[in-house]
């Protein structure tokens, strides 16, 4: 079966995608587990490289024995490592995850700062990390790009796909600020579920079938390579 796309601008496009969206998940559930700024903040720097469900697994475990930075930075190290090791990289996360506690400690009385400078400053945490955070936590307009908008946006056409600064830019231009919020995590449940990188199945990737079409995205992929 061939999968023509439906002739559209690009301003259709986008609300298709938003209406799209919208209706597959209403309510977008973050996918990490956390009871406050501090256990979100270590999640989503444990998910680095990392899947959210694995992720989930280790979070119990170190939050048991560790749920704010003054009780974080009474923990060896080593155990830190040792508690994190399945979501790969933990010599560093571990490192970080010590460093950054005592920095909320010494300099922020334990509290999260909530400016991306500050957020930035503090170890192991990147632009996509503290976009994470000023959006999901603090309800600040951000758009945190990761592999599966990164990935849908330039299937999409939406961005040149060039590097991941270019993604957010021309998603934020793209998208109105008051749906950045849902949209960053309805984008990566529909990466996951319907529009992976390998395999993709247009019978049950809507949107890529509806805007794209089988023909412009085999194109795009010949280019690509």
């Amino acid at each position: 079966m061939s999968y023509m796309a439906v002739k559209m601008t690009l301003k259709q496009k986008v609300k298709y995608v938003m209406d799209k969206l919208e209706e597959l998940y209403p309510q977008p559930a973050i996918p990490l587990h956390y009871t406050s700024d501090y256990t979100f903040l270590i999640a989503v720097l444990l998910s680095a490289q990392s899947t959210d469900a694995r992720v989930n697994t280790v979070t119990p475990l170190l939050f048991k024995e560790a749920t704010t930075p003054q009780e974080m930075v009474k923990l060896p190290v080593e155990r830190i490592i040792e508690i994190i090791r399945p979501v790969g990289l933990s010599p560093t996360k571990g490192r970080n995850i010590k460093a950054l506690s005592q920095i909320l400690v010494d300099k922020y009385g334990g509290s999260v700062p909530r400016t991306f400078e500050e957020l930035e400053e503090l170890p192991g945490v990147g632009h996509k990390t503290a976009s994470v955070l000023m959006s999901q936590a603090f309800g600040k307009e951000a758009f945190p790009v990761d592999t599966h908008i990164h990935r849908l946006m330039t299937r999409w056409g939406f961005t040149s796909g060039k590097n991941v600064e270019q993604t957010e830019r021309d998603a934020k231009r793209l998208f109105p600020p008051h749906k950045w919020h849902d949209l960053h995590l309805q984008m990566i449940y529909y990466g996951r579920e319907y529009s992976p990188a390998r395999g993709l199945d247009l019978s049950k990737d809507i949107i890529t079938s509806t805007i794209v079409g089988e023909k412009a995205l085999k194109s795009t992929s010949r280019k690509s390579k």
